[in-house]
């Protein structure tokens, strides 16, 4: 099948855009744009890093309750967005735990804190643990693993097949990763404001009952991923059996806001009939 929805994206305002459809087996189930194009991934690139340090995990480098960051601060709080960290400074706003701040601070320190624990820096130890094993061949992080990824569709579609159907970790472990870290945290999501809770899981963010939401209003409240500031999204919906990427070369804005919803809504409308 190929899904007619997906072509709702050259309806965006923005210069450039790809999307497509995956299942857990990795069957594409339709594509649109330019796939094999690279796109600044922006905020997508912390799903990427997260699987990273998930494996540095489970290779025994780290330990998720091991002390990192600030005083009192886990790997695990780094994952959640709950270390207490600013959004884009080193500066300590809250203890851990207390609340969801958002906080690319903390993903910069998690990826410092791995390459300490592995002697690799943290670009190349994405690669050989993520980006090498999936054949994610256009896929680099050259800077902060918070935000300066760059991929094509084709890529981010293995990197979501492999999420739903884990091969490079324990399907335990995944499971860990989207499920809701500190319950009941407050916190404000990045364009959507303030959610009480703000679940999040470990480097995912959980949809539950969020609203507005970047997703569907069909979505599952299961559904987890990531957005970027340009213009970018990725999410997995297990409750309809699969992921969709979309990539774009405009920042993050009302049009998202207003675009993005009922694209993932006739995204989940055709899987539904098909």
């Amino acid at each position: 099948m190929s899904l007619q929805s997906l072509a709702l994206i050259e309806n965006w305002p923005v210069p450039t855009a790809a999307a497509a459809v995956v299942r857990a087996d990795g069957t594409v189930l339709g594509a649109h744009g330019p796939v094999a194009h690279r796109f600044p991934l922006a905020s997508v690139t912390k799903p990427l890093a997260a699987y990273a340090a998930l494996i540095a995990y489970e290779e025994g480098a780290i330990e998720l309750d091991e002390p990192a960051g600030p005083a009192g601060s886990t790997v695990r709080h780094l994952l959640a967005h709950t270390s207490g960290l600013a959004f884009d400074e080193h500066r300590v706003t809250s203890a851990p735990g207390e609340r969801r701040l958002y906080s690319n601070a903390g993903f910069e320190v998690l990826g410092d804190h791995i390459a300490k624990a592995t002697d690799i820096p943290f670009p190349e130890y994405l690669r050989q643990a993520v980006l090498e094993p999936l054949g994610m061949t256009s896929t680099a992080l050259d800077g902060s693993p918070a935000k300066d990824g760059v991929s094509t569709v084709d890529d981010l579609v293995r990197f979501a097949a492999e999420v739903q159907a884990p091969r490079l970790l324990d399907p335990r472990t995944v499971a860990e990763a989207m499920t809701v870290q500190y319950p009941g945290t407050k916190g404000v999501l990045p364009g959507y404001g303030h959610q009480n809770p703000n679940d999040w899981g470990l480097g995912f963010e959980i949809r539950d009952s969020k609203s507005p939401h970047w997703t569907g209003s069909s979505s599952s409240p299961r559904t987890f991923g990531h957005f970027g500031q340009s213009g970018t999204f990725l999410w997995i919906d297990p409750v309809a059996g699969a992921a969709c990427v979309a990539l774009t070369d405009r920042a993050f804005g009302p049009w998202a806001v207003e675009a993005w919803s009922p694209f993932t809504d006739a995204v989940l409308a055709e899987l539904a009939g098909a």
